[in-house]
C-alpha cells in the first residue's frame, strides 16, 4: 500500500510516497481503510525535526487525523464491527491508504459528515475541547476569550464553547469578522486595528492558539483567578506568578470525548470549516499551505 514516509528531516523535499507493508491490528486495535486525512501544522513540524524531539524513529509515517471505515479486528475488540465508519487521531501513519488504530482512539464518525468533512474534525475539536474544558474548567455564563478563532482549532472551539452556554469573544483579523460571527461569537476583536488588552477585559478564561507575544499579553484581559490555557506556548515559571492559573493543553485522544463531539455534530451545534480538499498526492501542497498560517478552516487529504 503507499503511505506518506520521511526518512529524514527537512524541508517538502524529504516527502516519499514509499511503497510500505500492509498493517495488521493487534490486540484492542481496528484495521481503517483511510478515506481522509486531516492535515495540522504537527505535521510539518514533525517532517522540519520535532519527529526527533517527540521521540519518533525515522522513518517516519505522516499524518495523525483520519476518517474511514474499519475493515478488520484485532482481538478482543467488541466495540467496532468491520464496516463501521470511524473517525479520530492516532500516533502515525493517517497519510495512507491504510492505518491502525486503538479503539480508544476513535469514535464512529457522525452520520450526517461525509469522510473528509469528518477528517477536519478530531484533533482540533479535541485540542478545544480539553483545554477548555477538562483544563480550564471553563463554564455556562462565563467569558471566554480565543485567539485566532478563525483557524482549524479556533473556529471548533467558538462552536463548541456556545454549545455550552459560555459567552465568546473571539479574536481575529477583520477579513474574518463575518466568518467567525457566524460560527455563534457574541464579539469579536480585529487585533490589526488595535491592541486587543486595550478593548477586551475582565475573561474568566483565555484559550491561546497562537503563542509567542499574543501568550504574554493575554494576561492583562484575565480577571483576578482567571484562566490562561495554551495549545501552542510553553508556560515558564515567570508565567505562573501572575496570580491566575496557565497551563498548557496537549491533545490526547479519546473516544468518549470524540463521541459527545459526534453528539453535537449530529444535532447541527458544532460543523467543521474546509479550507482546502487536495488528492493524496497533494501532501506537499497541502503542509506548504499549513505551514503559511493563513488558512481559515482545515485542510484534508482526500485518499480514497
Amino acid at each position: 500500500m503507499k503511505a506518506v514516509v520521511i526518512n529524514e528531516y527537512g524541508d517538502n523535499g524529504v516527502l516519499t510516497y514509499a511503497e510500505v507493508n500492509h498493517p495488521m491490528p493487534n490486540a484492542g486495535e481496528v484495521l481503517i481503510k483511510v478515506h481522509a486525512a486531516g492535515v495540522n501544522p504537527v505535521d510539518w513540524k514533525i517532517r522540519s525535526g520535532a519527529g526527533q524531539r517527540m521521540g519518533m524513529t525515522l522513518p517516519i509515517h505522516l499524518g495523525g487525523e483520519l476518517a474511514g471505515v474499519v475493515e478488520r479486528l484485532g482481538t478482543g475488540v467488541t466495540e467496532f464491527n468491520p464496516g463501521d465508519s470511524v473517525y479520530g487521531i492516532i500516533k502515525s501513519g493517517a497519510f495512507a491508504e491504510y492505518a491502525v488504530a486503538k479503539t480508544t482512539d476513535v469514535a464512529r464518525k457522525p452520520f450526517n459528515l461525509d469522510f473528509v468533512e469528518a477528517a477536519a474534525v478530531a484533533l482540533g475539536a479535541l485540542t478545544a475541547w480539553q483545554a477548555m474544558f477538562d483544563v480550564a474548567k471553563v463554564s455556562r455564563g462565563q467569558h471566554l476569550l480565543i485567539t485566532n478563532s478563525s483557524g482549524g482549532v479556533g473556529s471548533l472551539a467558538v462552536q463548541l464553547a456556545k454549545a455550552r452556554g459560555v459567552h465568546v469573544t473571539a479574536m481575529a483579523s477583520g477579513r474574518n469578522e463575518e466568518y467567525v460571527r457566524s460560527l455563534g461569537a457574541d464579539d469579536f476583536v480585529d487585533y490589526t486595528r488595535q491592541p486587543f488588552e486595550d478593548v477586551v477585559h475582565g475573561m474568566d478564561v483565555v484559550f491561546d492558539t497562537v503563542g509567542g507575544d499574543t501568550f504574554k499579553r493575554a494576561f492583562a484581559v484575565l480577571k483576578p483567578g482567571g484562566f490562561l490555557v495554551t495549545a501552542v506556548a510553553f508556560p515558564s515559571e515567570a508565567d505562573k506568578q501572575h496570580g491566575i492559573g496557565v497551563a498548557r493543553v496537549q491533545c490526547v485522544p479519546n473516544a468518549v470525548e470524540l463521541t459527545e463531539i459526534r453528539e453535537l455534530i449530529e444535532t447541527g451545534k458544532v460543523k467543521p470549516h474546509l479550507a482546502t480538499i487536495l488528492p493524496f498526492t497533494g501532501v506537499q501542497e497541502a503542509l506548504t499551505l499549513s505551514e503559511s498560517g493563513r488558512t481559515r478552516g482545515k485542510i484534508v487529504l482526500k485518499i480514497a
